[in-house]
């Protein structure tokens, strides 16, 4: 008996140190960023979200061992939040990049998982107000240091830091989300003494009641300064960016009915969960390009989350979400900061901070509603029995039966063990992959391209780096930058030497494969192949067919993308570059149709008709180039000087005028001449037609 009492003794510190574990981490987690991540805002909250979560499973399944029984507590909620996450599970699983997809939905998995860990060990009303005061602690730190950066008082020991628009969240719209989300629950719990005069009557007599009072008065306060200082901060020029709603259903319902080769997989799972600028650059209709603000500018989110859901996760994403407002609804009373959060998803975007906000505050008011609503609330406990009796059961009867319930428990926790060593083993991995890659820049900023070199192989060597693209187009950057520095170091008229040479040859072979590698591991992403296509141009007369493989790249990056005008100017300038002015006339007008206020089209149009001849049309399009800048003095000055001895040479043809060189020539590399030129691979791509877009209508 005694030693049943020490175990059900430890269980209750187990269950207060959970309690402990994730009050902290709703402090901290809106304050985390760092800058020993690529990313400093949003990947030092996903890993604290996945590192704190497996805490909390290792303490629940030790719990489970010393029980001896695996107990749950039953909400309105499990379901949809399961259904949820499987259906983010599948669309990762059916995605058109499904590394990247699973980078993404992994920390969502675990911030879902976080609301089990908070319902199954917050069991008291003391517990549940721990996390709310932590909810509110934190949001009122992000309050003041959002004051702190307004009025230009930089606390934190970072460059990047001080700015007024600095906000530890990285993005003022999620700073202004996540401070309108805590707000109501302050006021939640404010408004009793304000409105009802029993608990009023009461504070004369009870000291605790004032100190609740004064705390959330004050917390709800210093919050709701914070809220206005965020939302005149998005008021202000170019702070808040959001993909226009005309557009955000367009691309949504095209991702889910116009995606070829995948319709099925398309319109049940999307395009696969974080993925959204796939679909963006794929979908987006000409017409985007008439917003003269928003036209260039790459939407990694929808216009709202429930249309982003659509994109990239289809009609089970979407379905699954609204099962979930659903139970939020159909409880009674409403829990109104729940119901803000959930009406927000239909208007604006949420990035990973906000969703994993809506999983805390769904798990906060299945406590609360625990303590006062015993029938939908309950605890269940698990113990499995002898075959004949069913699989499980609530309670065993016998001595033999409970010694099959400890089998269960045993099973649990192995599970939760090696669940805890794998996902804990590939996290630490991919973030001392993520701070490795970071170094690498910090090396490049010192101009030490050996070290930068070293440390991205270091990374790329890693389990989870090697399945990463952006760090395999920064890799292949790497390389060409380096066979390059070193082809110019060869003195003028010299000939290499052969270990010269042959380094050089190795690091392009490397720049090409990675490339290469980058477009298979996420073929839908045209910067993969805008990054390929750049470095077969600039291996032209280097290496053999990569002016061919240089079209070819491209052309599949204006596959991916296109309604957008820059990569028809891309393209044109390569067959600027080899010499086919048609060809390059062509792209350069595609270019116009597209955006027919796009000053570098023109420009780059005007020169393919200088090389063909017609200097009269060029002078033409250069006068609409000056039309287009004449906002701009450097470059009016510079089309001025171009027209100048433009006009010059149509009134003067024997005399020879200065040309200026086209805008989107590749830079200029130091390679050593290759005469014949070397073999390289070609990119693995197999162009399909695709229909010429429609001219956007001229203003």
């Amino acid at each position: 008996m005694q030693n049943e009492d020490q175990k059900l003794e430890i269980v209750n510190y187990l269950e207060k140190a959970s309690v402990a574990i994730f009050g902290l981490f709703l402090i901290f987690f809106p304050l985390t960023f760092t800058n020993l991540t690529t990313d400093f805002f949003i990947l030092p909250k996903q890993a604290l979200v996945v590192f704190v979560t497996l805490a909390a499973m290792l303490l629940y399944g030790i719990k489970t061992l010393l029980l001896e029984k695996v107990r749950i507590r039953r909400t309105p909620f499990d379901l949809p939040i399961l259904l949820f996450l499987l259906a983010l599970l599948l669309s990762s699983v059916f995605s058109v990049a499904r590394a990247d997809s699973f980078t993404n939905f992994v920390p969502v998995m675990f911030a879902g998982l976080a609301y089990f860990g908070i319902v199954y060990n917050v069991r008291n009303e003391k517990s549940v107000m721990v996390l709310i005061g932590s909810l509110l602690t934190g949001a009122v730190l992000l309050s003041i240091a959002a004051a702190f950066s307004y009025f230009k008082v930089y606390v934190f020991p970072f460059d990047f830091a001080k700015s007024p628009n600095f906000t530890p969240v990285g993005s003022v719209l999620d700073q202004a989300l996540y401070l309108l989300f805590v707000l109501p629950i302050g006021l939640y719990f404010l408004a009793p003494f304000l409105f009802n005069k029993q608990v009023r009557e009461n504070l004369k007599n009870k000291r605790a009641n004032i100190a609740k009072l004064a705390a959330f008065g004050a917390t709800s306060i210093i919050i709701l300064i914070g809220l206005i200082i965020s939302i005149y901060t998005l008021i202000g020029p170019n702070m808040f960016i959001v993909l226009p709603l005309e557009t955000g259903f367009q691309t949504a319902f095209a991702a889910i009915s116009q995606d070829s080769g995948r319709l099925l997989q398309g319109l049940l799972f999307g395009s696969g969960f974080g993925e959204y600028l796939i679909d963006f650059t794929k979908f987006k209709q000409a017409t985007f390009n008439a917003n003269p603000t928003l036209w260039n500018l790459p939407f990694i989110h929808s216009s709202t989350f429930v249309l982003e859901l659509l994109a990239t996760t289809g009609l089970l994403g979407v379905l699954s979400f609204l099962f979930i407002c659903y139970k939020a609804v159909k409880e009674k009373p409403l829990f109104i900061p729940l119901i803000i959060v959930l009406a927000t998803a239909f208007v604006l975007p949420f990035s990973f901070f906000s969703l994993t906000l809506v999983f805390f505050i769904l798990a906060i008011y299945a406590i609360l509603r625990g303590l006062i609503d015993e029938q939908k609330y309950f605890d269940v406990e698990l113990e499995l029995v002898a075959f004949k009796k069913g699989l499980f059961a609530f309670s065993p009867q016998t001595v033999r039966e409970r010694a099959y319930s400890k089998a269960l428990s045993y099973t649990i926790f192995v599970t939760i063990l090696v669940l805890i060593l794998a996902f804990g083993f590939i996290s630490f991995n991919y973030l001392s992959t993520n701070v490795t890659f970071q170094k690498s820049f910090v090396a490049a900023s010192q101009n030490n391209g050996q070290l930068m070199y070293n440390y991205q192989n270091i990374a790329l060597s890693s389990i989870t780096g090697r399945y990463n693209d952006g760090y395999l187009r920064e890799f292949s950057q790497t390389n060409f930058i380096l066979a390059n520095t070193l082809g110019a170091s060869i003195p003028q008229g010299a000939s290499p030497s052969a270990q010269t040479q042959q380094i050089i040859y190795t690091l392009l072979q490397q720049s090409i494969n990675t490339a290469r590698q980058a477009t298979t591991i996420s073929p839908q992403n045209t910067l993969n192949w805008q990054n390929l296509a750049g470095i077969y141009r600039n291996l032209i007369g280097f290496g053999q067919n990569a002016d061919s493989f240089a079209i070819l790249a491209q052309q599949q990056a204006i596959q991916l993308d296109p309604t957008n005008p820059q990569e028809y100017i891309i393209l044109g300038g390569i067959y600027y570059q080899l010499g086919l002015w048609d060809k390059a006339q062509e792209q350069f007008q595609l270019a116009i149709n597209l955006k027919s206020d796009y000053p570098n089209a023109y420009y780059n149009l005007s020169h393919a008709l200088i090389q063909k001849g017609d200097l009269k049309g060029a002078l033409a399009n250069f006068q609409i180039v000056k039309s287009l800048v004449e906002k701009d003095p450097a470059n009016l000055s510079k089309i001025n000087s171009e027209i100048d001895q433009l006009q010059n040479q149509i009134d003067q043809p024997a005399a020879q005028s200065e040309q200026s060189t086209l805008s989107t020539n590749p830079p200029a590399t130091s390679l050593p001449k290759q005469n014949p030129p070397i073999k390289i691979p070609g990119p693995q791509v197999t162009i399909t037609p695709t229909v010429t877009p429609s001219p956007t209508p001229t203003k």
